[in-house]
């Protein structure tokens, strides 16, 4: 299934919240990539970087640059849902 991403907003302590096509919206901690790719250290080395995240076209991810990027399963499925009140 592909999920569409509609917005995204940076959040302290690098977590995004991410609000899908579908109403679900999720918090995607990104702190994990740090050690699993090494593009994704500019996050935070990189004053302002993180805050500059936007959805891509057709909302089928997110992107900060040209290097870093997410595809909105990873949001979707790793993310965690955020709790209606």
């Amino acid at each position: 299934m592909f999920y569409r991403v509609q917005s995204v907003e940076p959040k302290d302590n690098f977590i995004l919240s991410v609000l899908f096509t579908d109403g679900v919206k999720t918090e995607y901690d990104i702190k994990p990539l740090f050690a699993k790719w090494d593009v994704f250290n500019n996050l935070r080395t990189i004053k302002g970087l993180f805050q500059q995240v936007k959805v891509d076209a057709g909302g089928f991810g997110i992107s900060w640059n040209d290097e870093i990027d997410l595809a909105s399963e990873e949001l979707r499925i790793n993310g965690r849902e955020e709790t209606k009140f």
